[in-house]
Parts: C-alpha cells; structure tokens; sequence
C-alpha cells in the first residue's frame, strides 16, 4: 500500500476515526494501531509478517530477561548478543546473502577454482532494514540503562510496526517514541491539521518533482550513451531532486500521518540540499540513519576521540556500513568511499563541525559566499548520486567520464517540467527553511486570509494530481 495511491486515502481516514471516535483508552489504540500497521505490511507480502513478528518478539523477550538479570553482567551480554546475531542474521540471509556468495564464488574463480555457488530465490522484505536497526537501538538501549524494558508487549509491537514509518522511516529510538505508546494521547486539532499539511507537501514532492524527475532519469540512466555530457549531467541533477523528492517526501508524509493519532516522529531531513560542506550534508540528510550509526557504531568506536588516525578509521567504518546498509552492490560500497573522501579533508582541518546553524540565518538571500559553498556541495553529491543510481561500477564511472569527455553545452532535451518544479519547490523550501515545512505559513500579509491559504492548498493538491509523474515505487522500500 503507496502512500500516493487511492488505498492509503481510504485507509487513513477509516483508521482516523476508528482511532478516535470508537477505540477508547490506550490500550485499544495501540491494538488498533498493531492491527492496521500489519494490514498496511501485508499489503506487500502477507509472509513477510512472520519476520517482522518475529523480530519484534525476540527484541522484546530480550529486552525481558536482560531487565531480569541486569545485575549479571556476563549474562546480559550474552543476552544481548544473542538478540543483535539473530536480527542481523535474518537480516544478512534476506539482504545480502546471495551478494557474499556471488562475491565469494567470483574470488575462487580468480584463482582457478571453478565453484557453482548456491544462491536462494528469495524476496526482499520491504522495509526490513529499517525496522531491524529500530529492534536492534531497542536492545542496546536496554542493555546499556538509557531506556527500561517495557512489559506492555502491545505497546512495544505498535513502537516497530507503526505504520508510518515501518517500511522507510525515519528509524525512531525506543527513547522517542515508545514513551509515546505507553501514554494516553488527546487529540490535538493544530497538531493534526498541520499533518495534514505537511502530508500534502510530501505527496507533491513524491508525485510532482520525484515522479516527473523519475521519467527522465530512467530515459537517460538506461541509454546514457546516447546523450552528451551535459544532458548526463542533467540526468544526474533531475536524479538529485528524484531521490531528495521522493524520501524526504515519504518522511513528510509518515510524520504528517502521525501527527493525526496523537505521535511525533524525529525530523528526516532538514533541506540538506543547502548544505555549505559535505558534513553539513550528512547532518542533514536521512538524520535518523546518520544519528544511528553514529550512536551505535562510531561512538563505540571511540568516535571523534584518538588520533586522526582512529578518527579517520571510524569515519571509514560508518561510511563503508552506510554504503552497505542501502544495498548489496559494489556500487553503494563505492558511493560510500567517494563520500569517505570528501569527509577526510574536513577532519584534517578540524573543520567538520564548521556549520551547524541555518544558512544565511536572519536574512532572505545567502551571500555569494555562500551561494557558492552550497553549488559546490550539491555538485559534488550528485556526482555521488551517480554512482549510487549506476548498474554497476564500470557504468558509474563510465557516465562521469563522458561527462568530462563529450560536454557540449546545449539545452536539455527531457525533463524540462521536472526542472522546473524541482525549481518552485526549493524556492518554497528556501522561503520557508526556518520551518518543519514549506505549508507551515505565518498568518501574516496576505496569507492571514483563510481564503488565501485554502486556495494555495488546493491549487498545489489539483496540480498534484494534475501534473503528477508516471506513479513509481519509493525509492528506499528496496533498502
């Protein structure tokens, strides 16, 4: 079930008001909420409920015998490596299996030993590594006293299946929204219509830039050897504003959802396109993800602490776990050693925590400082983008040679609506970029006449369906 199709848009409001007005008390809206979040998942693949049931009663069994023995150390361990083995191990069989074996099988081959590897037919699992990576933070919690076990297993089932963000995010700690889960919720009517809004803003990012964007992308991706350099660069920006449009347009939508039952969920993205440096972008791009690796595994690692050395090491290990994370192919293994590269310079010169406020704060246009700081992060990921949308590596590399080799400049042949709605929505998002979203309007000058932001909200809905791309998948349900 999309978030852009006619069955969500039914499937919300039902579950709206059966939320409300006839399940009474906590208790029942947390069942309510398991209920409609494993109907939402089965929507994909009915079998795949066994996994996630599965993974979400051995984290909350551990998460039992870890508060029960919390006084022996050698057993909480073991308790809690045995639950982080499982977990990635299901993970590992479902994701990458068949990538290690194919790996494997190519090495012996190299050295002359002819093997026919057993590879399994077998499916992806929507949203897998996202729900694992919110069971595993769970567990570490516990184990390390930041969150006490729950024995409310309704309420813990409802913190890993909450629709919303079960398939693609944002990846919530137990310390965010389990609380939430565990107490009564009043309707808030602000809260919920400016869900509302901030649903309206996901779906014409997903289906007026990242579905307009997609057709080009994919025309240009598939015969890129047709094209010159600078329409393979173009390809490369609308793939910019297709994968920014579309996931960051699911986050809006998942934490507008929320918002209409009462639960707020962590800010994904904070228009990472108007970074001044490559670690600002990764500040702001896909924060739930970030923050994970860096609390699970770069911290532990000894984090920002040693020598350069040791820092550059873990930075390495995160990026390569990232580059990983998102899929197993050489070339997400590649994107993140390009972004290792960028990093490394800005460690060196002590510089990665340079900007962390809001550019050009307090003033309407940046300086040209600025403007040229943000230029040349954004070209520098969509070179990466490149390489993280390539088949394989020989074509990314293959693409951006013939960028730099058969660059005429000329005006684009495909994709001219997209560009030119991608353009309208970072004017809003830049207008509006000291907000959660660009439909979080002051009531000030014009717009404090209801009529006037009622006819915006239309106009904007009528131009999503209107104008809206061929309807594609999201892009991170692969991931």
């Amino acid at each position: 079930m999309q978030f852009n199709s006619i069955e969500y848009l039914i499937f919300l409001p039902t579950l709206f008001l059966l939320y409300w007005f006839v399940c009474k008390g906590r208790k029942a809206q947390n069942i309510l909420i398991v209920a409609a979040s494993y109907f939402f998942y089965a929507s994909w693949n009915p079998r795949c409920l066994i996994l996630i049931a599965t993974t979400t009663l051995c984290s909350y069994i551990s998460a039992q015998l870890l508060h029960r023995y919390e006084s022996k150390k050698t057993l909480s361990r073991i308790i809690t490596a045995s639950n982080i083995i499982l977990n990635l191990g299901i993970l590992g069989v479902f994701k990458y299996f068949n990538f290690f074996a194919d790996s494997f099988a190519r090495l012996l081959n190299t050295f002359g030993f002819n093997v026919d590897w057993v590879t399994l037919d077998i499916l992806l699992p929507v949203g897998i590594s996202f729900y694992t990576f919110q069971a595993l933070s769970y567990t570490i919690d516990v184990y390390k006293g930041k969150i006490t076990a729950t024995k409310d297993i309704v309420a813990f089932f409802a913190y890993i299946s909450f629709f919303p963000q079960l398939v693609a995010g944002p990846i919530e700690r137990a310390t965010n929204l389990l609380p939430q889960f565990l107490q009564p919720r009043r309707f808030d009517y602000a809260s919920a219509v400016d869900g509302m809004r901030q649903i309206l803003w996901g779906l014409a990012k997903k289906m007026l830039v990242a579905d307009n964007c997609a057709m080009a992308v994919d025309a240009i991706f598939r015969d890129y050897r047709m094209f010159d350099g600078s329409m393979l660069l173009f390809g490369a920006i609308l793939f910019a504003f297709q994968i920014y449009g579309d996931f960051s347009g699911y986050s809006d939508i998942a934490i507008g959802s929320s918002r209409l039952f009462g639960i707020n969920l962590m800010q994904n993205f904070r228009l990472p396109y108007f970074s001044r440096d490559i670690a600002e972008f990764w500040r702001r791009w896909h924060i739930s993800l970030t923050t994970w690796f860096r609390d699970y595994i770069y911290i532990p690692l000894g984090g920002s602490r040693g020598t350069k050395a040791i820092v550059i090491r873990n930075t390495l290990i995160v990026f390569l776990v990232s580059g990983l994370w998102h899929g197993a192919n050489l070339t997400f293994v590649c994107w993140g050693l390009y972004h290792v590269l960028l990093f490394i310079p800005l460690l060196l010169l002590n510089r990665n925590r340079r900007y962390t406020n809001t550019v050009a704060e307090n003033r309407l246009l940046p300086t040209a400082k600025e403007v040229l700081q943000m230029l040349t992060t954004f070209l520098l990921v969509v070179f990466g983008w490149i390489i993280f949308r390539a088949e394989s590596i020989g074509k990314a590399f293959d693409y951006i040679g013939r960028i730099f080799t058969d660059f005429h400049p000329s005006m684009p042949t495909l994709g001219r609506r997209a560009i030119l709605l991608a353009t309208l929505s970072v004017i809003a998002e830049w207008l509006q970029r000291h907000k959660q979203h660009p439909l979080q309007i002051e009531h000030k000058g014009v717009f404090r006449y209801r009529a006037v932001r009622w006819a915006l909200y239309y106009i904007l809905f009528i131009a999503t369906i209107l104008l809206a791309g061929s309807n594609t998948e999201f892009i991170y349900f692969q991931f």
